[in-house]
């Protein structure tokens, strides 16, 4: 959820103080829930969070949010890690998750992994100890109510029907066996969602491609950054992307990812696998105070049937820099393409059958009241994917390689109109373009072209006067800036990092590059993402 309230604690203390006076501030643990056995214990039926339901004054000020789902009622099947697969346990191998979710990671017999993701979230850990916490904590744990609790469902087969990478959640009940070992206290009696853990050979997993290995999103950017020859498949990203903006996913930093990669001659394709969909169907600005603190944290936007154009910046926030770093080489028709064929995609029927996952006791709430909403977002989709190429060309990033690249950039006859092509520089033979960028004064402010390793050529060509920053930052090597016929240049600075004496055209500054220590090379370049993965 974010540091949720993190900008707007002051907004809290005092009405905290006021409504609660404590009495929200018991944290949830395993096996608080009340939990009726079937008879022959291969099922339960518990809520995932009667702790929510809350008092209407409390709802007035604080949200009614998913509050009714939490407090349903849901049959789930047992699963005991000790029986839980015909050829032996699933062993558990690591706690881990986020300051809200609790995760354990399994091992199959096979090899195998899995994940389980509490149901249940506590976003007060994300609190320092002390006064804070004590004050607060219950409040921020109350607000887990703004998520969707079996969303992930939903999300899983609308990902499906948009022709988008998943993985295939299930509801499950955790028995206190032996097998859980030292896991057993924290992590027994409570609802988790199992699922395919993203990593490694998947060649087995059709929901992951097939990918022979699926990769972190550190991994995926340390290898397009130093071989020219791998690269993101930026139409299947742009459709994860419009995926997350039909879902109202915000939460979507570079960790929340993995990539499935197709290995080819000289060269590999990475495919998006977007994960830990907590954040979908976020439901936060239906009470008093939240609805302040929506508008002092923009991003907090709440799954409505009318997606803002004003509210895109807000909900693609997050995954900004892995954005740019991706998507800047389609054009605006790239992006009508993409919405199109998504919007097309998702029928009503596909609708329909996808909000049909989930418990039984809560498909015909869901049905009623997202089917409408999806639909009505479905068909803005067209135009929030323009709206969303603006804000990422507004300040637009080219990235190289470690290797030794040619970046040209073309005055196209029109004042205000750029061309940069990107070319890679083998040792033997021609130079070969990958890239090619068109960008307008309309629509940018600022261009940054980050040449990162190798020995890096920039060429400036005609009358260079874009209306627009251009930033050329040679990063590690022995870097040139080349000009011919540049009329009336202006407004292009070139970065140097380790050219001892650069020499530059007329009418192009040269300054020491502010953040070399990120655009050194592609090693340190991974600095400018949340890489916790």
């Amino acid at each position: 959820m974010g540091l949720l309230f993190s900008t707007s604690l002051r907004l809290a203390v005092v009405t905290t103080a006021l409504f609660s006076a404590g009495a929200c501030t018991g944290q949830f643990s395993p096996g608080s829930e009340p939990v009726q056995w079937a008879a022959d214990s291969s099922t339960v039926r518990t809520a995932a969070g009667t702790h929510y339901d809350r008092s209407a004054v409390w709802q007035l000020f604080w949200g009614k949010h998913y509050r009714e789902l939490w407090a349903t009622p849901v049959t789930a099947p047992v699963l005991r890690l000790g029986a839980a697969t015909p050829n032996g346990p699933l062993l558990p191998l690591q706690a881990g998750g986020s300051y809200q979710s609790r995760t354990l990671r399994l091992q199959a017999p096979t090899g195998q992994q899995y994940v389980l993701r509490s149901v249940d979230k506590d976003a007060s850990r994300a609190l320092p100890e002390g006064w804070r916490r004590q004050l607060l904590g219950g409040l921020m744990k109350d607000q887990t109510s703004v998520i969707q609790p079996y969303g992930a469902y939903v999300a899983a087969a609308l990902a499906d029907a948009a022709g988008v990478y998943h993985a295939n959640p299930r509801l499950v009940f955790l028995a206190a066996d032996t097998t859980l070992g030292k896991f057993r206290k924290d992590y027994a009696n409570a609802l988790y969602l199992l699922e395919e853990r993203p990593d490694g050979d998947q060649r087995l997993t059709p929901s992951f491609g097939r990918s022979p290995r699926v990769v972190s999103t550190a991994k995926m950017l340390a290898d397009i950054h130093q071989r020219p020859g791998s690269y993101v498949n930026a139409r299947a990203h742009l459709r994860a992307r419009l995926l997350d903006i039909w879902l109202g996913d915000w939460s979507r930093r570079e960790d929340q990812w993995r990539w499935a990669s197709f290995p080819g001659p000289g060269t590999t394709e990475y495919r998006p696998i977007p994960r830990d969909r907590d954040q979908a169907f976020f439901l936060f600005n239906d009470g008093v105070l939240t609805r302040l603190v929506s508008w002092v944290v923009p991003r907090y936007q709440s799954f409505r049937g009318r997606i803002k154009l004003g509210d895109v910046e807000a909900l693609t926030h997050t995954a900004r820099a892995l954005d740019r770093s991706i998507l800047t080489s389609l054009s605006d028709e790239d992006f009508r393409q993409v919405a199109d064929s998504l919007r097309l995609r998702l029928t009503d029927a596909l609708i329909d059958q996808a909000l049909q996952a989930g418990p039984p006791e809560t498909r015909a709430r869901v049905t009623a009241y997202f089917g409408p909403l999806l639909k009505a977002r479905r068909e803005q989709l067209p135009a929030v994917a323009l709206r969303f190429r603006r804000e990422l060309t507004r300040e637009a990033w080219i990235v190289g390689t470690d290797r030794p690249e040619r970046f040209v950039l073309s005055a196209t006859g029109k004042a205000g109109q750029l061309r940069v092509q990107h070319l890679v520089r083998p040792a033997a033979g021609p130079d070969s373009l990958v890239g090619d960028y068109q960008l307008s004064v309309r629509h940018t402010r600022r261009l940054n072209v980050y040449g990162l390793g190798g020995d890096d050529v920039f060429e400036l060509h005609g009358r260079l006067r874009p209306g627009f920053a251009v930033g050329l930052h040679g990063g590690n090597g022995k870097d040139e800036v080349q000009g011919k016929n540049l009329r009336e240049t202006r407004g292009i600075t070139w970065y140097t990092s380790s050219n001892p004496d650069p020499e530059a055209p007329a009418g192009v500054r040269v300054k020491l590059d502010p953040e070399r220590a990120l655009n050194y090379n592609a090693s340190s370049w991974l600095g400018r993402y949340k890489l916790d993965d």
